[in-house]
């Protein structure tokens, strides 16, 4: 004969999980069949249906209703089977099932974490196709309803919407196909305080080197070996967390540019400490010092003893004593109250020398690269916020 018609509708109680890595999420139902069965009709002076447990479907004929790219699903069984069937004297059923069910997602990373994820859950029978058995929404779009209290931790739960359609296996034909669509918005506050704002906070951090005097060689080079460390880590993090996929995600593209600005910070302080060291050898040439007593120029002395050896600024403009000269003066002198002196004089001169000073002792290189990181990096931040958001 004409094939049954079995309506559906869905009631959902949760949505459990939602899994980036296994491209899943798992969700929690009741699943209510409905169809009509003649030979389960009865007599009824006032009307009423019957209610039965689990324990008469094995006896009686039911949908075989399966979920389509499901991993994993089974029936509640606590304090028994949740379990309902109800016939009416007139032969209509109802059928219900409360389940939890873990199926697949195929999710696109390409703008995590700024993404928006379509995920469907999709029932079809299993042995009867479109011959057989006709399956349908039974009120419509308003057979799927969902509790006001969902919630997720990640997401924001856009819609929930129901459609139908149709699947075609080759060696069965045709099966009408059921869909529970719904749309999951990442929440992106905590990626901002997980991974955008640390970036952004290493690529300022890499900035300071470029006020730091360009002699001073552990201190710009510890600063920026650190932040390199620090992006590294970052990504590992961000990384681990998500699957392996084989195309570039939003967030791996702002992690590798703040990456690569903070490459280059290290890069520029090479560039400056390298112009720096031939800019003395060719001074010291011109007046006649290198000679075999200079075994190292002034940078590599300081990198060795911590000292501040500055050929091109006259001592009398030094703002403060040189550690190595100081240690030598307290030897030779006799008397603390005639030392006192030529200090306060230095004091007192530093007020006009201090900025010629850090003008002689910065690279044009420096002087530049204060304006350029930050203007390209505030240009990149409104060109990927306008792309993604």
């Amino acid at each position: 004969g004409s094939p049954i018609p079995v309506g559906i509708d869905v009631q959902v109680e949760s949505i459990d999980s939602i899994s980036e890595v296994d491209m899943d999420f798992t969700m929690t139902l009741y699943l209510r069949h409905y169809w009509k069965d003649e030979r389960l009709s009865f007599r009824s002076n006032k009307n009423k249906s019957m209610t039965f447990d689990g324990r008469l479907i094995k006896k009686i004929w039911v949908p075989d209703v399966f979920f389509v790219h499901s991993k994993r699903s089974f029936i509640h069984d606590t304090t028994v089977e949740n379990i309902m069937l109800r016939v009416y004297p007139d032969g209509n059923v109802l059928f219900s099932l409360r389940i939890t069910v873990s199926a697949m997602c195929f999710m696109d990373f390409s703008r995590f974490p700024l993404d928006t994820q379509n995920c469907s859950l999709e029932l079809e029978s299993y042995a009867y196709n479109e011959d057989d058995l006709m399956l349908y929404w039974k009120h419509g779009n308003k057979s799927l309803s969902t509790d006001e209290h969902i919630s997720l931790s990640q997401f924001f739960i856009e819609e929930f919407s129901a459609s139908s359609g149709l699947a075609f296996y080759s060696s069965t034909g045709w099966y009408n196909r059921l869909f529970i669509n719904f749309a999951l918005r990442r929440h992106i506050f905590f990626f901002v305080l997980q991974s955008y704002f640390p970036a952004m906070l290493m690529v300022m951090l890499s900035w300071v080197s470029f006020w730091i005097d360009r002699r001073a060689v552990p201190a710009r080079v510890s600063l920026g070996i650190t932040t390199v460390l620090t992006m590294s880590t970052i990504m590992t993090g961000v990384s681990a967390s998500m699957p392996q996929v084989s195309y570039i995600k939003a967030v791996d593209v702002y992690l590798w540019i703040s990456f690569l600005f903070v490459f280059l910070s290290v890069i520029e302080y090479a560039a400056v400490n390298y112009l720096t060291t031939i800019e003395e050898r060719k001074q010291l040439k011109k007046r006649g010092k290198a000679s075999g007593m200079y075994s190292m120029d002034a940078v590599q002395a300081m990198a060795f003893d911590g000292c501040f050896h500055d050929t091109d600024v006259d001592m009398d403009m030094t703002p403060f004593p040189d550690p190595c000269e100081e240690n030598e003066s307290r030897a030779s002198q006799t008397n603390i109250s005639n030392a006192d002196t030529p200090r306060l004089k230095r004091k007192r001169s530093l007020k006009g020398n201090v900025g010629r000073i850090i003008l002689q002792n910065n690279h044009v290189i420096d002087t530049y690269s204060r304006i350029i990181f930050p203007s390209v990096y505030i240009v990149f931040n409104f060109f990927y916020w306008g792309l993604y958001i």
